[in-house]
């Protein structure tokens, strides 16, 4: 089945490759099999199989030193680069990521995450602010959902996350989330606080570009004030 070939020569190994590729979310095996089943009705592919074609990739892609992978993550096979690139992604990564998610979103989708689903007033109470601007980013944003209502007086909606929040995040549920005990070990960690430091000061480095280039916008408007005034006395 592996080695299987199409009428005009194609691998089915390249197929599912391609699909893969094409695709900008993940994609599950049971799309990938009725994708081939409408144009290969004798091919019923399962798990399995799907799995073992992803592995004979990979295996190809490791041999050939390539920088990316097939991974499952948010229900559904999509490529992702391989971990010894990271160091060279994660400031790229995380810039992207700020500019994405404030502070404020992120703290309010770790609520949502861990104690969904969840209701605005509980995230107002543990936030101790009013959380419905960035409640309605999330939404729009699409990593948070309305699931329902609570049975509390005024039935105030439910939030839960979404498999856009997987993907966004890289996990195939909510459970492969660090627990709260794990997260105070990554935050003690020394590679992480070396990681923190190295933000801190790119975050201050972007803050002094933006400061120099506010100082000159003012020195350029009050040059050309000044250059008025002298022209007014010289008159």
């Amino acid at each position: 089945m592996l080695d299987y070939r199409f009428v005009d020569g194609t691998r089915l190994t390249s197929v599912v490759e391609a699909l893969i590729f094409a695709s900008p979310d993940p994609l599950s095996w049971q799309k990938i099999s009725s994708i081939i089943k409408e144009s290969e009705e004798e091919l019923d592919l399962d798990e399995t199989v799907i799995s073992r074609i992803v592995d004979q990739l990979n295996e190809r892609f490791e041999q050939n030193d390539l920088s990316f992978r097939i991974e499952q993550t948010g229900g559904g096979y999509t490529f992702v680069t391989q971990p010894r690139y990271h160091p060279w992604l994660s400031i790229f990564q995380h810039e992207n990521a700020y500019r994405r998610l404030s502070q404020s979103a992120i703290e309010t989708l770790a609520i949502v995450a861990y104690r969904q689903p969840v209701t605005k007033p509980e995230v107002d109470s543990i936030r101790g602010v009013d959380s419905g601007y960035i409640l309605r980013q999330l939404l729009e944003k699409m990593l948070v959902k309305v699931s329902g209502r609570a049975d509390s007086p005024g039935k105030p909606l439910l939030y839960k996350t979404t498999p856009e929040f997987l993907k966004h995040f890289g996990i195939n549920s909510v459970d492969e989330l660090p627990k709260p005990r794990e997260i105070d070990e990554i935050l003690k960690d020394d590679d992480m606080a070396e990681h923190r430091k190295m933000l801190m000061e790119r975050q201050m480095e972007l803050d002094d570009e933006k400061a120099k280039e506010l100082f000159e916008d003012f020195a350029e408007e009050n040059s050309g004030d000044e250059s008025n005034e002298s022209k007014e006395m010289d008159r």
